[in-house]
């Protein structure tokens, strides 16, 4: 069996990255039919300097294939990986092409695989969805068009949480397609916080201090934003800062910023709400959001660890600190992710300075206890190899789905 995996935005190589060395494993017994994996970065987030941070963090493979598709609105990206990609589908013929999450990298490849038709003699290729399910229902999100379509194109539907199971059945997706294994984000977690831990992050801003044997870190909060609703409306991102000002009173915030926001920022004429610092040199002041260069994989997850509270807009975040016992304030009005509010760490604050103060205050005072969701064991990459090897078997593989009945 050949598996082409996709990859386009940094988030996609922590999925990626464990099913990759899932497949590793699972190829070294002779007992096991062979999976080869051929890994495509279509390039939709691209820099040379980060992406080669991510590969290394997270011993990943550099790209077999990178289509180098780059920015562009919704539309031109989309269509210009689909146009990319579609040659490499047809040169290399797999059976499987294997999408994660919802960028326009995931629906671009699918809508191309799912249009190909037989190729070399062989049927169509299989469409498998890694981290299919998630529901924001707010489709003026664009994600959220890219999930419902995916999920609607897929042969094998990988769910990371229970809400996934129940929105699939509600939009009539066959059960024998949907297999609940759980979160690969969390498979990258766990195998590398206590590598995290060895970061300097925190020593180059000035967070922690002391000897080996006895190091201390100063409480401070961690934000990340990127969403265009949040950050390239002058009126909507200005709410958000007047919202975290009370928490910048209490405590230094962090914010790994890309460039783009950056220019956002310079543009909007918010630079007082903001220390700059040198790449991620120099002692964060008190009462400051502190700009850094975005963060490698395991510089950021050293800081979202270590942070007292995160505040962010990321989908992927409010699962990562759920399993960390991170108190998270997402801003938005809804999240695809309800299992993080239901049993993890994670609030939901809206995007009104208001209602982004009083969540703040919330978790700022909350109990340390947590629940991580099931499956989020370390070992869901296994389980997608275990379905795919069945696959490769001709076996029909067994539906996984805890809540169908």
């Amino acid at each position: 069996m050949k598996v082409l995996a996709i990859v386009g935005a940094r988030p996609n190589f922590m999925k990626v990255a464990p099913i990759l060395k899932a497949i590793e494993v699972h190829n070294r017994s002779s007992e096991n039919p062979s999976i080869e994996a051929v890994l495509v970065h279509t390039g939709q987030h691209y820099n040379a300097i980060m992406s080669d941070a991510f590969f290394s963090d997270l011993d990943m493979p550099q790209p077999d294939v990178f289509l180098g598709a780059g920015s562009g609105t919704h539309a031109a990206q989309t269509a210009e990986i689909m146009r990319r990609f579609e040659a490499v589908l047809l040169e290399q013929k797999p059976d499987i092409v294997m999408v994660v999450g919802d960028v326009n990298s995931t629906i671009a490849c699918a809508l191309v695989t799912s249009k190909i038709g037989s190729i070399g003699g062989k049927r169509q290729p299989r469409i498998a969805h890694v981290e299919a399910g998630l529901r924001s229902f707010d489709r003026s999100m664009p994600e959220e068009v890219n999930r419902v379509l995916t999920d609607h194109l897929s042969d094998f539907l990988f769910v990371t949480e229970d809400s996934g199971l129940r929105n699939l059945k509600a939009e009539g997706i066959p059960e024998e397609r949907v297999f609940m294994v759980g979160n690969t984000m969390i498979d990258s977690l766990r195998a590398f916080q206590h590598q995290a831990d060895q970061s300097t992050v925190l020593l180059r801003l000035g967070l922690q201090r002391g000897t080996e044997e006895a190091k201390s870190t100063s409480p401070y909060a961690l934000l990340t934003l990127h969403r265009p609703a949040n950050v390239d409306l002058a009126d909507n991102f200005l709410e958000i800062l007047e919202g975290l000002q009370a928490l910048v009173q209490s405590h230094p915030i962090i914010f790994p910023a890309h460039p783009r926001t950056r220019k956002q920022i310079e543009h909007f004429g918010f630079a007082k709400y903001f220390q700059f610092l040198d790449k991620v040199q120099g002692d964060v002041r008190p009462g400051s959001i502190a700009l850094t260069d975005p963060q490698g994989y395991l510089d950021f997850l050293c800081l979202m660890k270590h942070a007292y509270l995160v505040v962010t807009d990321s989908g992927g975040i409010q699962e990562e600190t759920t399993c960390l016992g991170v108190p998270c304030v997402t801003v938005r009005e809804n999240t695809e992710r309800p299992v993080t509010i239901e049993q993890g760490t994670n609030v939901l604050a809206g995007v009104a300075r208001e209602g982004i103060r009083s969540a703040i205050a919330q978790q700022l005072g909350r109990s340390a206890k947590h629940v991580v969701p099931p499956l989020w064991d370390g070992r869901a990459s296994y389980r997608i190899v275990e379905v795919l090897a069945a696959q490769a078997k001709n076996d029909e593989p067994r539906a996984m789905a805890s809540v169908l009945n």
